[in-house]
């Protein structure tokens, strides 16, 4: 199970893998219109959508030759149960728990993890 939850919580530190993933909660979208928000090459929304997909959090499928992708919306059952545990994380915010995170493992923090 650790090797699940640190590939997802790592995949849900970055604030545009959230925010990817947010989009994705409305429909399934092709990565064009996934990368047409974001202020960053086709190449770098590519690398965050493989992310994403070696966490689980999402899948990708070739429709033609359009690519397609779809959030998994049960790969962050484990994550979630795991901060049910502590209590004091629900309701989850994101953003602090990673401000906390940066803050308690700041090595990680700069080794752009």
């Amino acid at each position: 199970m650790a090797p699940t939850l640190d590939s997802t919580f790592s995949a849900l530190a970055d604030p545009t893998r959230r925010a990817i993933l947010a989009m994705l909660l409305e429909d399934d979208m092709a990565v064009t219109d996934v990368a047409e928000p974001f202020d960053v090459s086709l190449a770098a929304i590519s690398k965050h959508l493989g992310v994403l997909t070696a966490a689980g959090l999402i899948t990708q499928e070739k429709r033609g030759r359009v690519k397609w992708c779809k959030l998994e919306p049960d790969a962050m059952r484990a994550a979630s149960v795991w901060m049910q545990g502590f209590g004091q994380f629900e309701p989850v915010n994101l953003d602090a728990f990673e401000r906390f995170l940066k803050h308690e493992l700041p090595d990680a923090a700069e080794n752009g993890s």
